[in-house]
């Protein structure tokens, strides 16, 4: 190891890293040396994602200098124009995104690539549509999205405005393996510059992304948005100027920020953990709604790219509505508002099957894909056609696409469409809990959950286990098929098998007699095993809906209780 530490030390271009892995030498942390050098952040379909510090295992300048040396050097062996087409890079608010940013754009100049970058914080779907916008060959955002302060990234976008997938992450993984070996070329901005290789996107490609929102027919329905009212936060990101200026486009005048929250602060100070679905997260956007007696609750994360919302009950108080239904509502207006031939939605097979339902009702064409947003976009833009282009596409993580304009979730898009949606149901009337329990009654009350079992480090794989004995019945519910997503193969209770056109994944997906779903798959980041539960409860006639939840619930807590007992006996 103290050979890697002294080349690390010898390549390091900042001080302040070098001084604290000299501090840990001179002190002899032997453990916490070990955890910096046992290995190097893993480049993958997310990019690079870790604590700021020194050491390969961390982020910080070097392995941003080394990654981007990967990334040009892959794009020029495999994009025949991609040093004309460039590369956009954003960042966020972070301490040292923006020094990340420029340290990217260096690199690539340095290599002959041109670079479009943006002169402040931005949006992440905002770099993604410059992807598109400008014909880039790839798209960086230096971005941490919703993790906590002391951890920062590196998000890959590829010449279709998606995140990357398979095999260019690998390809990319190779390159910067070798670039930690090489010397490494950086370019003086303002030379790069003079060279006609750096493009500075100052304010008018913001609004470039913001009129092309504005004219999407998907976000022009203008029906009464003054009566709506809502309170925002940005939850110290990027996202409060754009969503403002927005909603203000769209006719929206009722609109409260949340002051403290509202401008960019990678520290977070007001919130122990930005992710909008934590406990906890949501409590000033709340406090401020309930301030001004507003219809919703609205929060995007750090980086803009997700969104949250919680809505007033009859009783004047704020719940939060899940992933899931904020994708079906969204997919529900967007299906009965489309133009003719805009009806290919889709999902992942970790979220509620209800948009399925709701599709098939209203005759469109639905999909499905593993986890992750960078496979729905991709696999979207294979399955469109004239006949059948792209509307919607969510997962329940909050992360929403309405439309083409950004391949990628768009929490900004997201926010105007579920206003519009709202505006439109107060001029008839009716509240967002109103539209839920309508789309409830027609298809099924559908619950979902999920539940994490922490693994031994180490322990024998749970899904090969599961695949040498696999269960007959869960929870005194029959397995009608087995989808098992490492093999390709639906099997069917009565021995058929079907394949199955996904890539392949170590993922089980049981679905029981009941309509009731069991999904099973290992982390791919920590030794834990997810769980995700999804039971159907109908709704006669003479139900009320409070009747049909609970049913939901218990039959929930069955499922949940009783497969979890048998993983863990």
């Amino acid at each position: 190891m103290k050979t890697e530490i002294a080349h690390w030390l010898a390549r390091d271009p900042d001080p302040k890293t070098r001084e604290e892995l000299q501090q840990l030498v001179e002190t002899q942390n032997q453990a916490e040396l070990a955890e910096r050098f046992f290995g190097r952040l893993a480049f993958g379909t997310a990019g690079l994602r870790g604590i700021v510090g020194a050491g390969p295992n961390r982020m910080n300048h070097l392995v941003i200098q080394e990654t981007a040396t990967g990334l040009g050097q892959y794009l020029l062996a495999t994009v025949s124009d991609a040093a004309e087409r460039g590369v956009v890079i954003g960042f966020d608010g972070r301490p040292d995104s923006k020094r990340f940013a420029h340290d990217t754009a260096s690199v690539l100049t340095a290599q002959g690539i041109k670079v479009y970058m943006t002169t402040h914080v931005a949006p992440t779907p905002m770099v993604a549509f410059g992807v598109k916008h400008f014909g880039a060959a790839a798209g960086v955002v230096v971005t941490a999205s919703h993790n906590p302060p002391a951890y920062n990234g590196f998000k890959v976008y590829w010449g279709n405005g998606a995140q990357i997938i398979p095999p260019h992450d690998s390809g990319i993984a190779e390159k910067i393996e070798l670039a930690t070996r090489q010397e490494l070329d950086l370019l003086d901005l303002e030379l790069a510059k003079q060279q006609g290789l750096l493009y500075w996107l100052s304010e008018s490609f913001y609004d470039t992304y913001r009129q092309a929102l504005n004219q999407s027919a998907l976000l022009s329905n203008h029906t009464q948005p003054e009566s709506v009212s809502l309170a925002y936060t940005a939850m110290h990101g990027v996202g409060a100027h754009m969503a403002e200026a927005l909603l203000a486009d769209a006719g929206f005048t009722q609109v409260y920020s949340v002051t403290a929250q509202r401008e960019p602060d990678g520290t977070f100070p007001t919130v122990n953990f930005p992710n909008p679905e934590e406990p906890g997260a949501m409590d000033m956007v709340i406090a401020e709604a309930k301030q001004h007696g507003a219809t919703l609750a609205c929060a995007n994360d750090p980086d803009a790219d997700r969104f949250a919302v919680a809505v007033r009950t009859e009783a004047g108080e704020y719940q939060m509505l899940t992933g899931d239904q904020v994708g079906v509502l969204l997919g529900h207006y967007l299906l009965t508002h489309a133009e003719p031939g805009q009806n290919l939605v889709g999902t992942t097979i970790v979220s509620s099957s209800l948009l399925k339902q709701i599709a098939k009702a209203q005759d469109a064409n639905y999909f499905q894909t593993l986890t992750g947003f960078k496979w729905l976009t991709n696999v979207a833009m294979q399955r469109q056609s004239e006949d059948s282009r792209f509307l919607f596409a969510y997962e329940e993580a909050l992360g929403y696409t309405v439309g083409s304009e950004v391949w990628d979730k768009d929490g900004l898009s997201a926010l105007v469409a579920f206003a519009q949606l709202t505006a439109e149901l107060a001029s008839q009337g009716k509240t967002i809990w109103d539209q839920l329990e309508s789309i409830y009654r027609e298809h099924g009350l559908y619950l979902n959950a999920q539940r994490s079992i922490a693994l031994q480090p180490g322990a024998p794989s749970v899904g090969e286990q599961l695949r040498a004995e696999p269960p007959a019945s869960i929870a005194g519910r029959q397995v009608m098929i087995t989808e098992d997503l490492k093999t390709s193969q639906r099997i069917h209770a009565d021995g058929t098998v079907e394949p199955i056109d996904l890539p392949a994944s170590d993922v089980l997906i049981y679905h029981l007699d009941d309509e009731s779903r069991v999904v099973v798959r290992p982390s791919g980041t920590e030794p834990k095993l997810k769980c995700y539960y999804e039971v159907v409860e109908l709704i006669t006639h003479e139900d009320t809906l409070a009747h049909a939840q609970q049913r939901a619930a218990d039959a929930m807590a069955d499922l949940i209780t009783h497969h979890q007992e048998s993983l863990l006996g």
